[in-house]
């Protein structure tokens, strides 16, 4: 790597951490300005164990902040660095020295696809490793979260129902199973029986929930309730938190999308199928999206005058957020299209808009 690259990469990495820290540190300001009365409920523990709360929520939630803002971070880490060499004239100097200005920014995208490549581990493996200790509120103690579970279809097409989930004991009290079977040829459901228990307690070494007092009535059966010791599902205690509401698909990885998405063809009623199909596509056109967002402020930022770099900013800046509402608004009607191409299009549109403009921008600068 050439002084030039590393001196640009330092530059870079420098105002990355920095945005990091200011933006998410503001982010979080902000939540607990406003939601400090949910975290006083339980001010009776004690003020370290209130304090304590505090640091275990917005330290797993910094993974979900991470993910909003990678894009952000990126675009305010570039424009630190570049106005940083613009206000000290060293563009004039490295193109008097017979390098171009294109050449300037290769380290910072090649930073910022590792930095994306980041943002990909952190929503793959990270905030799904966490995703049932996420969709508690502030006003929740952690490990005495209780959630209640409606009609969750699992992999049998059953449907698990229940007033409280323990997530300590990982516990369904006094459950309800409607089993099902779907008619041939046809997406309609038939109810075969029923299982009711006075708890369901999952067992991690068989991988089965186990029934107390268990008791399953077929649909036509002479004989009345069976006993029944346990039951089979592909529903475990920690996709119940996450999966009970539909807003929290996107904490999902890709491979539980995909096995939603599966079901879903298959007719269970997980969720909106629509919205499934929103989700994965926007899981692929997010990082790319960041990218162009990127690649549509550089060219403008690197200017040789340093009197036109608070114009270039504001700019730049400009652009960045109309490519960030596009997507946002994008996102918001995708799952409302009538078919799962329009679906496709609306998820892919700002790619196809912002991406060509910022190759445009690229070929077009000023070297």
């Amino acid at each position: 790597m050439k002084t030039l690259d590393r001196y640009i990469a330092k530059n870079f990495l420098i105002g990355y951490a920095i945005s990091f820290f200011v933006l998410l540190g503001l982010r979080i300001i902000i939540d607990l300005f406003v939601n400090l009365d949910e975290f006083a409920e339980h001010a009776d523990l004690g003020t370290l164990a209130v304090i304590k709360n505090i640091f275990i929520f917005y330290g797993l939630n910094s993974t979900v902040y991470f993910r909003d803002f990678a894009g952000m971070i990126i675009v305010v880490a570039a424009a630190f660095s570049v106005g940083k060499m613009v206000r000290s004239n060293e563009l004039v100097a490295v193109m008097a020295s017979g390098v171009s200005l294109k050449r300037v920014i290769v380290p910072i995208i090649f930073l910022a696809l590792l930095l994306t490549g980041v943002l990909v581990i952190d929503q793959e493996f990270l905030i799904p490793a966490f995703s049932s200790k996420l969709v508690r509120s502030q006003d929740d103690i952690p490990g005495e979260e209780t959630y209640d579970v409606w009609f969750m279809s699992d992999n049998k097409d059953s449907l698990i129902c229940s007033q409280k989930f323990d997530v300590e004991t990982s516990t369904l009290y006094h459950p309800t199973i409607i089993t099902r079977q779907r008619k041939t040829g046809s997406s309609i459901y038939e109810v075969t029986g029923l299982i009711t228990a006075d708890k369901q307690v999952y067992n991690p070494e068989t991988k089965k929930w186990d029934l107390i007092n268990g008791r399953a009535i077929e649909k036509g059966a002479r004989k009345g309730a069976q006993p029944i010791d346990s039951y089979t599902s592909n529903i475990t205690p920690k996709d119940l938190p996450v999966r009970r509401q539909s807003e929290h698909k996107n904490l999902l990885g890709w491979r539980q999308l995909t096995s939603l998405v599966k079901q879903a063809a298959q007719g269970a009623k997980i969720t909106d199928r629509r919205q499934l199909f929103s989700e994965k596509h926007f899981r692929v056109t997010e990082p790319i999206i960041n990218l162009a967002m990127l690649m549509l402020c550089l060219p403008i930022l690197v200017c040789r005058d340093p009197k036109s770099m608070k114009s270039a900013v504001m700019i730049s800046f400009g652009l960045v957020g109309v490519c960030f509402i596009a997507a946002f608004i994008c996102k918001m009607f995708s799952p409302e299209a009538n078919s799962f191409y329009g679906i496709g299009f609306w998820a892919w549109m700002p790619v196809f808009i912002f991406l060509p403009i910022a190759f445009i921008e690229l070929d077009s600068m000023k070297t």
